[in-house]
């Protein structure tokens, strides 16, 4: 059996240990604790937003955001439909609906003709949406400009997930800071790793105090336990804070590496026919690559699809993954309103993930590019 290549497996830089260690040493074996709070300066001098909490998921970070601008029962929350199901999920549990909108074929993100006759289509519905969760889906910025102008005309909140999305940039400013909070995951198959975390960061510092607040089970101030408003368990450990230390001093690393990755698969498959890697629109934009991504027309591939690549790399012990299946599609979502023109569904059918990990090796790559590349001279 050849040795198995993973899509996006965590990359230890070799620093981690050393605040692991420290945080058994010193018994800081909590949700709070010195790594805690260095990861967190990290987060912030390397993105610029000022302040932030570090926090168990991504998820979790989305549920607090909205809960921070008062999202409840009832309530409308639009949200890009080509994404993970954990953008969605927390508008749920704030028992609020979400309201879904397609992607622009730019950059693959929210299109802002569609969001925009979305607001305008639930307002003349009496039902001002309450937020807006914008995604950066593989790591490539949005038309930030665009939507924050749409944001702002109707001054609605916007909650930039950047989950996937840690060190892009748009225009040179890091994504996760353009919106009112911005929401970064740190899971296990993210470009810098916690094993399970992420984090949440805005410029207003009352919001993230509250948030801080909320994540350790809302304890009011007093010598004993008591408690006004429900809390969540969502602060992150010291000890993975710890990994999230050592991680961040390799990030440059690991975003020029997924770079490297990605040019080296255009210069051996772009060639092919009916094949287009998803690409950066212009210099404005700069994408940390999380997954090098790319769509196969079937009907310029000599039959070649998405599904007979995955299922022969597989073949091989490599794993493949087709893109995400837009929201609207999604069972537990499809009664929701929808805005949109299907893009995100042609993605969804011709679109796949080739294994984009930093610790990826050259040999690695140049067996992949070998059976795809095997794969379409066979046709």
């Amino acid at each position: 059996m050849n040795k198995r290549i993973y899509l996006s497996p965590p990359h230890m830089s070799g620093e981690e240990k050393k605040y692991i260690n420290e945080a058994f040493d010193s018994n800081w074996i909590a949700p709070i604790g010195p790594n805690v709070d260095e990861f967190e300066n990290a987060i912030c001098d390397y993105t610029g937003s000022r302040n932030c909490a570090a926090l168990s998921s991504g998820t979790a970070a989305i549920h607090l955001a909205l809960i921070l601008l008062g999202v409840e029962q009832g309530d409308e929350v639009i949200a890009s439909t080509f994404t993970f199901a954990a953008t969605i999920n927390p508008i749920i549990y704030q028992k609020a609906t979400p309201v879904l909108v397609e992607s622009e074929p730019e950059s693959w993100n929210l299109s802002p003709k569609f969001l925009e006759e979305a607001i305008c289509d639930r307002i003349a519905a009496g039902k001002k949406p309450r937020a807006i969760i914008f995604v950066h889906i593989y790591g490539m910025p949005g038309k930030m400009e665009d939507i924050l102008f749409i944001a702002r005309k109707y001054d609605i909140p916007l909650i930039e997930d950047a989950s996937e999305a840690f060190g892009s940039k748009y225009k040179g400013e890091m994504l996760g800071t353009f919106g009112d909070l911005g929401v970064y995951s740190f899971n296990g198959n993210k470009i810098i790793t916690t094993s399970g975390g992420g984090a949440l960061v805005s410029n207003n510092k009352d919001w993230i105090d509250r948030a801080i607040h909320l994540a350790t089970q809302a304890r009011d101030e007093a010598p004993y336990y008591q408690h006004t408003e429900v809390g969540y368990n969502y602060r992150l450990s010291n000890v993975l804070a710890g990994i999230g230390r050592g991680q961040m001093q390799v990030i440059e690393e690991r975003v020029s590496k997924r770079r490297t990755v990605n040019q080296f698969y255009r210069k051996h498959l772009d060639s092919l026919p009916g094949v287009q890697f998803f690409s950066e629109p212009t210099s404005e934009y700069f994408s940390n690559h999380w997954l090098t991504a790319l769509i196969i027309d079937s009907e310029q591939s000599n039959g070649v699809t998405v599904e007979s690549v995955r299922a022969k790399l597989a073949e091989h012990n490599i794993e493949a993954r087709p893109f995400w299946k837009p929201m609207h599609l999604q069972p537990v979502f499809d009664s929701y309103p929808y805005y949109g023109d299907g893009f995100s569904e042609r993605l969804f059918e011709e679109g796949l993930c080739l294994p984009s990990g930093s610790s990826l090796s050259e040999g690695d790559q140049l067996r992949i590019v070998g059976i795809v590349k095997e794969l379409f001279l066979s046709k």
